[in-house]
């Protein structure tokens, strides 16, 4: 039976690929250290585990959810807006539940996109931004991250027609994958965009809360008038280490989230109740549990960076996210350089080329391996770099 012509556009997704990969290296007894995936290697904290469990055991928690999240959920993200950012939101209009941050990035664009529109998309980026712009069958004109420009893309380049023609314009800081972290600044001039093309930034912020250094990153929804023109998409995953449990929101502009809102409800049923409950556990509960857990990430940075250095592989210091981005060798493609690094010395880092045509000449590292492995991985890259030199 013929697919529809939409599918055309549908690529299998990398990680998927690469899952089965490492099954079959395992399955021949290789020992591969796994840099690739980043998801976090801790667990959630305990009280956010114990609501999970309390929950579990509630006779009523087991039905379906409203379509939106529990009431509970989202007065809880906004507390979290009010408190982390000085926002107020209103969580019945300006708040959704998702289940996971990736779903609603996907959805949105099927919300507001059509043949004719255009995505504006940063490359390097997380492929579901294009992917659902393409999937609903719109347009997509990049927007180059370049190191020059601390991986910031330079919205004063953006051609007339493309502007004009844009419904959507994605921004992800901290970002994923370099690590750059956005000023502001930034998100002020993403807002003067919006307002002046009548379009809808889409910020995709699971990292907000993932910062070193000292570092504290800002929402877009601080600059005035972003309620207006902005939706930001954060998630418990990165933050609270709750990545399996897919709980997400989407924040901001009223009438992004009504959209947002008004699809979802005729896709899903919501998330299940206990990992809402546990989800308002997490936003309310203690953070500084989130100090250690950061400090921990930071140390492997720093650690992966040795590493680089020893292996003659630049790489920035990222002050935000759970990655590190390193150049491959000159003259070498970065899928050629992942694939060579895990059959020679079974270490499985990200090819730069899948986040897009800026992406080529760099890899990924992710920061959630244990320590002790993580440094077993740069011990092995360079003795690599030393024997392909």
């Amino acid at each position: 039976m013929k697919l529809a012509a939409r599918m055309q556009s549908v690529q299998p997704y990398f990680f998927a690929k690469l899952a089965k990969r490492m099954i079959a290296l395992q399955a021949a007894g290789r020992d591969v250290i796994r840099l690739d995936v980043g998801s976090p290697d801790q667990p959630p904290a305990a009280f956010i585990r114990d609501a999970l469990k309390q929950a579990v055991d509630q006779p009523g928690t087991h039905g379906y959810v409203a379509a939106g999240g529990l009431p509970e959920f989202r007065q809880a993200v906004a507390a979290y807006y009010s408190r982390r950012f000085g926002v107020a939101v209103d969580p019945q209009n300006q708040v959704e539940a998702l289940i996971g941050s990736k779903e609603g990035l996907f959805h949105l664009s099927m919300a507001y996109l059509e043949p004719g529109d255009v995505a504006l998309v940063p490359d390097p980026a997380y492929a579901v931004y294009e992917a659902a712009a393409r999937f609903a069958g719109a347009d997509v004109v990049l927007l180059p991250l370049r190191a020059q420009h601390g991986f910031l893309p330079q919205l004063h380049e953006i051609a007339p027609d493309a502007a004009r023609r844009a419904k959507l314009l994605w921004l992800n800081y901290p970002n994923n994958p370099t690590g750059a972290c956005a000023p502001l600044q930034l998100f002020t001039e993403a807002v003067a965009f919006a307002q002046r093309h009548d379009l809808l930034v889409c910020h995709d912020a699971p990292y907000l809360d993932v910062t070193y250094d000292g570092y504290t990153a800002p929402s877009i929804l601080q600059v005035p008038g972003a309620l207006e023109v902005a939706v930001e998409f954060n998630s418990l995953s990165k933050t609270y280490n709750m990545a399996g449990w897919r709980m997400g929101m989407a924040v901001g502009c009223a009438a992004a989230v009504t959209a947002l809102h008004a699809l979802k409800s005729n896709i899903d049923s919501s998330q299940f109740k206990a990992a809402q409950l546990a989800g308002v556990a997490a936003l309310t509960g203690d953070q500084t549990w989130l100090l250690p857990r950061n400090a921990l990430y930071q140390e492997r940075r720093d650690v992966v960076l040795a590493g680089l250095q020893q292996a003659q592989l630049p790489a920035e210091t990222p002050a935000g996210a759970m990655y590190v981005w390193a150049q491959v060798p000159a003259g070498m493609g970065s899928e050629k350089f992942a694939d060579d690094l895990l059959e020679q010395a079974s270490v499985s880092v990200t090819p730069g080329a899948i986040y897009g045509v800026n992406g080529e000449g760099y890899f990924r590292i992710s920061l959630g391996t244990a320590t002790p492995r993580m440094r077993e991985a740069m011990e092995r890259i360079a003795a690599w770099r030393r024997a392909h030199s």
